[in-house]
Formats: C-alpha cells, sequence, structure tokens
C-alpha cells in the first residue's frame, strides 16, 4: 500500500470500509447466483453466457483499485487513507510473528458462520475458493484464472473470501477468532500490513449482518465439511 498522508478531518473521519461497493458487484453476483441455477439444471449454454456477462470490467476496477499498482489508480490514496498512529505495533520480523500463519480448519469454518458469506468491511457478497475452482474446471474459457490479476474472471475475483486479521500477523496478530474476519479480496489485499486505525476503519465486529439467503454458490457441491475448508488459493 502506498502511504499517502492527508490530514484534513473529514478524509480521517472513521469509516466502515476502504471503499464502498458499486452496484455492478451485486449484479455479478446475481449472475453468477442465476449461473450456478442453470448449471444445475443443465442448461450449460446459458450458464456460459451468465459467467460470461459476470465478467465485469468495473467490477476489476473496482478491485483493482484497492489493490493494483498506484501508477493505474492515481486516486488510490483516497481509498486507503494511511495516516501515521504512534501507538500502533511495530512491524515484526518474521520469526518474532506467530508461527501459524492461517487459521485452522475449523476457525474458518466459524468465522464463516459468524459473518455469512459476506465481506465484513464492505458487505459484498463472497464466494470460497473451491467453489471458483469447480466453476473454473467446468468452464474454463468463461472462468479463466490465471497467475495475473488481468487474467483473472472479474466477479470471482472481487467475491473472492478471504480470512483477514484486524491485528495484522506482521504486526502481532494471532488466529485467535476474536482476531480473524471474513473479507473480500479488495478490503484483504487493500489494507494488507496496516491497522485498523492507520486506514481509519471502524471494528467490525458486533455490526449487524446483511439480511441475505446467499450461499456463496455452494448448492452446486454441497456445504463444506472441515477437509475442504484447507485451501489458500
Amino acid at each position: 500500500m502506498t502511504q499517502v498522508i492527508n490530514l484534513d478531518a473529514d478524509f480521517l473521519s472513521p469509516r466502515r470500509c476502504m471503499r464502498e461497493p458499486i452496484s455492478e458487484i451485486f449484479e455479478a453476483a446475481e449472475l453468477l447466483s442465476e449461473a450456478a441455477d442453470r448449471h444445475l439444471v443443465g442448461d450449460e449454454l446459458e450458464a456460459r453466457r451468465l459467467l460470461k456477462r459476470a465478467d465485469m470490467s468495473t467490477v476489476r476496477m473496482w478491485t483493482d483499485s484497492l489493490w493494483g499498482a498506484r501508477k493505474n489508480h492515481p486516486e488510490q490514496g483516497t481509498y486507503h487513507r494511511y495516516r501515521p498512529i504512534e501507538s500502533a505495533p511495530p512491524r515484526l520480523p518474521i520469526g518474532e510473528r506467530v508461527a501459524m500463519r492461517m487459521p485452522t480448519a475449523a476457525q474458518k469454518i466459524s468465522v464463516v458462520e459468524t459473518f455469512k458469506k459476506h465481506c465484513a468491511f464492505c458487505r459484498i457478497p463472497l464466494i470460497h475458493p473451491e467453489i471458483r475452482k469447480l466453476f473454473h474446471r467446468w468452464y474454463p474459457d468463461e472462468v479463466p484464472w490465471g497467475g495475473a490479476t488481468h487474467e483473472q474472471h472479474a466477479a470471482f475475483q472481487c467475491l473472492w473470501m478471504q480470512f483477514d486479521h484486524l491485528l495484522p500477523h506482521s504486526r502481532g496478530g494471532d488466529n485467535s477468532l476474536e482476531n480473524l474476519v471474513l473479507t473480500c479480496a479488495g478490503c484483504n489485499f487493500g489494507r494488507m500490513q496496516w491497522t485498523l486505525e492507520e486506514v481509519g476503519l471502524l471494528d467490525p465486529r458486533g455490526r449487524s449482518l446483511p439480511l441475505s439467503d446467499w450461499d456463496g454458490l455452494e448448492r452446486v457441491r454441497g456445504m463444506f465439511g472441515p477437509a475442504r475448508l484447507t485451501s489458500r488459493s
């Protein structure tokens, strides 16, 4: 994250997320849900059409504005809003950090249940990587997933379920359930090693959850058991 310091009071006021989600994100999620339904009844042609429609450039730009290169997004500092905090914990050498970087399968299940497959910060719906892998396997042309971000399906990329540390791992954060939240890729990779205070984010714990029947498209394979929640990709 590029450090851009602005001491304006309004700019530094607390907020729920770094960038409010755009309407196209929810439109893309609905298209993916419709594609899952068509897949379940064997209508692959319509599923392909819906998956292609969900691969929106506007959604890709929203995600990239948070985690992409600053040279491509000169406005990025208005989303990150970094400010120095004297009492913030220092960034620790790797050898001094909590040994286990990622939560256990059981902890992941608990976090998913707590946040109901929605981002703790911006509240957009989320999709577990295992489901994205299935769609990529079934529809490789419509759901690309290359090594570069521009080679990945925009909607699956934006709705990519992440397990995030409120106090970053690099700053001494552990894998206790009190320190873990569910986030989208933009909110997780946009904040990276900075604390909530350094980017002016409100603590999302205890905030009311959206009323939603979103299942993360898991109906295409059934609900995950513990063994399936171990993927980090």
